[in-house]
């Protein structure tokens, strides 16, 4: 089980993180995806999934991946 931890930003609601869960979960590979909105952490666990699909999909659901 891989695990990968991401600070986004724009993560203000449940509806931000229920958006995030929905267009994280159908790539390839995510098993889970949990979002904490207090600090704008995204915990994506499974297995070959990859990493810059993941931030490229955030970026475009309108959550980019912070530095």
């Amino acid at each position: 089980m891989e695990k990968l931890e991401l600070i986004v930003a724009n993560v203000k609601c449940g509806g931000c993180a229920s958006t995030i869960r929905e267009g994280l979960s159908g790539l390839p590979g995510v098993d889970s995806v949990n979002v904490d909105i207090a600090t704008g952490t995204v915990n994506i666990e499974g297995s070959d999934f990859n990493a810059a699909n993941i931030q490229a999909k955030l970026g475009e659901l309108g959550y980019p991946v912070q530095s």
